[in-house]
């Protein structure tokens, strides 16, 4: 039975993968227009095409998701949005879903592919972890991020969870954004991409109901670095566990 179910999850990745392809050909016109849109309503516009394409895109590979706790974001307030990371399929999943405007961090190294690298910068606030200089510049892009009227959004867990564990151990990185700009960070719990695509499984993709819950924002006032990173890792873990 696990072979047919890994020869299904094979065949349904190569379906997941040109369905991904021809509707981003699709998309990536009008995304593309909303460059001569000054942001923060420019981005606000490819957030919603992201969302649209994404809504049509997980029906068409049969993963549905489930959002839940948009209420946590305040009219006119921006936040520092951390979410965790078992899979690929987190990626496409998260800024689309973020109610209004925003960025998200990532590697330089995927705006170079043909195409989708148009799409992908425009989503985000490019970084190569290898450089120094990449890094200071990146924190200040987010910054500008945040003070501009946009949420800014980070992997914590730096890369996927390959542990077996519910959550890696968290980078600084979000924690000292949130300090500098002074701006409340939301969590968010992704689940069921890792029954969808696991990790150990190279090009697999199996039809998965998603969620994704929004909690209540976290302040960072008057704590440290360490203090804010805690809070936050023990109420995504207690989402976590309380509702595998």
């Amino acid at each position: 039975m696990k072979i047919f179910r890994n020869i299904f999850g094979f065949i349904w990745a190569i379906w997941a993968l040109i369905t991904f392809v021809s509707s981003l050909l699709i998309i990536i016109i009008p995304s593309m227009l909303t460059y001569l849109v000054k942001d923060p309503r420019g981005q606000d516009y490819f957030i919603r095409l992201s969302r649209l394409w994404m809504n049509i895109w997980l029906f068409l590979v049969g993963c549905p998701v489930t959002i839940r706790g948009r209420e946590h974001f305040k009219k006119g307030e921006t936040y520092v949005v951390v979410f965790n990371h078992n899979a690929l399929l987190d990626v496409p999943l998260s800024a689309p879903y973020v109610p209004g405007p925003n960025k998200t961090i990532a590697k330089a190294s995927f705006a170079k592919i043909p195409i989708f690298g148009w799409f992908y910068s425009k989503g985000s606030v490019l970084v190569d972890r290898k450089n120094e200089k990449s890094r200071s510049r990146s924190f200040e892009a987010m910054q500008q991020v945040l003070a501009s009227g946009m949420h800014m959004c980070i992997y914590p867990e730096g890369t996927r969870n390959r542990t077996g564990k519910p959550l890696k151990p968290f980078y600084d990185g979000a924690f000292k954004l949130a300090l500098a700009s002074q701006k409340q960070i939301i969590p968010c719990v992704i689940k069921g991409t890792t029954d969808a695509m696991p990790i150990h499984k190279k090009f697999y993709l199996f039809p998965t109901r998603l969620s994704m819950q929004f909690l209540p924002p976290v302040s960072s006032t008057n704590v440290s670095v360490e203090e804010l990173k805690e809070k936050v890792y023990n109420s995504m873990l207690e989402e976590y566990t309380r509702n595998p």
